[in-house]
């Protein structure tokens, strides 16, 4: 998995999994912070719509992304996250609103997730061409958002999990994830350990990475097909925007995933 680049007018970066690469029906990334027309906090492809950047800039962003990736950027489907469980079935492009994951089996649309340290999830079912793309910050985590994705699939597209590829995008590490005890502890024990150099402020570092992972074991997907990003949004600063790192003043990356007809 690396970082791959589009020609010299659409100079934006981005990330295809390896899990996906075999599937040539399938556009599947997690776009970088770089290749845009962002500036200061924003630099450069900021694609977040509510972080503060200028409009006009993001807009841009989004266009050298979608070129790059050779998709029409009026088939996206977003959502304004809300941090929930709530799924939405897309049967059409557009902004939607209070949505954490998104699922569909229509060719042409590309499900987008905006992050800068929750995780990612891209989710593809090959027999019945249907995807999910699924947004993992901790409430959404704890709330079984992965696991109740797949169920959906099930429930929509009759998906069988044992022939489902997932991908865990890049996300904060746990060595820089540190949380209180009320967040912990809607984990089980062996995701999150104290830190030892904070014990006097119930400190805890979160392994959320590993959180979504057994959701996906436990819903079914083999350990086979599943590929986790080696990267850390907190670590990895020339590559992608932190919102804790950055103290909230950050852009956002997309996950993307969707079946081209093309």
């Amino acid at each position: 998995m690396t970082p791959e680049s589009s020609d010299k007018e659409t100079p934006s970066a981005y990330i295809v999994p390896d899990c996906f690469r075999q599937y040539h029906e399938l556009i599947a990334l997690q776009s970088t912070r770089n290749g845009g027309v962002s500036e200061g906090v924003f630099s450069s492809l900021n694609l977040g719509k509510n972080s503060g950047d200028i409009k006009e800039r993001i807009e841009e962003n989004t266009l050298r992304l979608c070129a790059a990736a050779r998709i029409n950027h009026g088939c996206m489907v977003t959502s304004e996250q809300v941090h929930g469980t709530a799924i939405l079935s897309a049967e059409k492009p557009g902004h939607y609103q209070g949505y954490d994951a998104l699922i569909t089996d229509k060719p042409n649309l590309f499900l987008c997730i905006f992050t800068a340290d929750c995780f990612p999830v891209l989710i593809y079912d090959p027999q019945h061409s249907a995807a999910a793309a699924v947004h993992a910050g901790w409430k959404g985590s704890a709330g079984g958002i992965v696991t109740k994705t797949i169920e959906a699939m099930q429930s929509r597209f009759n998906s069988q999990p044992t022939k489902c590829l997932a991908y865990i995008g890049t996300g904060i590490a746990p060595d820089a994830y540190q949380v209180g005890r009320e967040v912990a502890l809607h984990f089980p024990s062996d995701t999150y350990q104290r830190c030892a150099f904070l014990l006097e402020e119930e400190k805890y570092q979160l392994d959320l990475g590993m959180v979504n992972y057994r959701q996906l074991l436990a819903s079914g997907i083999p350990p086979s097909n599943i590929e986790r990003s080696p990267f850390c949004s907190v670590r990895n600063h020339n590559m992608f925007f932190s919102y804790r790192r950055d103290q909230g003043k950050t852009g956002r990356m997309i996950s993307l995933i969707g079946v081209s007809s093309h």
